[in-house]
């Protein structure tokens, strides 16, 4: 029998030495290194150099990633910059919004207190709108949107849901103007509700009211209600004109003076009440004269639609 010869029975791959002896001298020799590295420094140089020569090739592995983060971070901004930009813009809206809404509210309770003012006046009354302001400071006035064709005549009381505002002092076919009780030309009949004393309230601009030359015993004091007085048939009577801030005596004189705020919300609202006085009937004839003077120009056909002032409910 034939045999082949010693070197040719020897494997084509030779064996080493066993797989876990491998790995068993591979983890002896890195905690070995790991505790000399711990217990000297004779190594830093090698690693600083390895760290050297491997952080390009790390850079390289993670350049991907980082383009992928920088491409996704672009996209990501310019998409909530976008969505910043139209929430401002329905911000914006929403507010102009709100801010009309709220302008509504507010007229819409300045309407319901006209209205419930009107339904506790027993007079005739009409509700007017108030179309222009007149902003000299000198001159306290406001032109309404109803005239003579309206029935609207010249002392005609103006008042709002808290108190006396003015009375008409030109009239046109369309428009009235009236005359602010903080005028100082205007001069409105009073009476002290505490003590009924009569006295005559005179317009003083920003500081709303003044009751001049008042005696020096006269019984008044600051909190006292004014309200308007019989006297001169110009305004009805009963309505409130203000409330007293101070009370002063004229140094040299035998007389004093009181301040007082006006009642009504003067230049804060856009409508009034025209209110009707039962007196006035006994004028008519001045009336119609004073209508047709003031708006001549343009001759008006007869209204058959103008709207009749409506007395309010009790």
């Amino acid at each position: 029998m034939n045999t082949l010869p010693e070197s040719h029975r020897r494997p084509l791959f030779p064996r080493g030495p066993g797989l876990g002896l491998r790995v068993l001298a591979l983890l002896g020799l890195a905690l070995s290194l790991i505790v000399y590295d711990a217990r000297s420094e004779s190594l830093d140089g090698t690693r600083d150099v390895l760290t050297t020569v491997t952080d390009p090739l790390i850079w390289l592995v993670q350049l991907p990633d980082q383009i992928l983060d920088a491409i996704t971070s672009f996209s990501t901004r310019a998409t909530l910059e976008q969505e910043n930009a139209t929430l401002r813009e329905q911000q914006l809206l929403q507010a102009a919004r709100l801010q009309r809404l709220e302008a509504l509210e507010a007229e819409n309770r300045r309407l319901r207190e006209l209205l419930a003012s009107a339904a506790r006046i027993d007079d005739t009354v009409v509700i007017a709108e108030i179309v222009a302001l007149n902003q000299d400071p000198y001159r306290n006035q406001i032109t309404l949107n109803k005239g003579a064709r309206n029935g609207v005549y010249r002392g005609q009381a103006l008042v709002d849901a808290h108190g006396v505002m003015g009375q008409i002092t030109e009239v046109s076919s369309r428009r009235a103007r009236a005359l602010l009780i903080t005028d100082p030309d205007h001069g409105i009949p009073v009476e002290v509700t505490r003590t009924g004393m009569q006295t005559i309230a005179i317009g003083a601009g920003d500081q709303g009211l003044r009751l001049p030359f008042l005696a020096s015993n006269a019984d008044i004091q600051v909190g006292d209600e004014l309200v308007s007085s019989a006297l001169g048939d110009r305004f009805p009577t009963g309505y409130a004109v203000g409330s007293v801030y101070e009370v002063k005596h004229v140094a040299g004189e035998h007389f004093m003076e009181a301040l007082a705020t006006p009642a009504a919300r003067i230049n804060q609202g856009r409508q009034a009440l025209l209110v009707w006085n039962p007196e006035h009937d006994t004028h008519a004839d001045d009336r119609d004269d004073d209508a047709a003077d003031a708006d001549t120009s343009t001759p008006v056909a007869p209204d058959t639609s103008r709207p009749t002032p409506v007395t309010a409910a009790p």
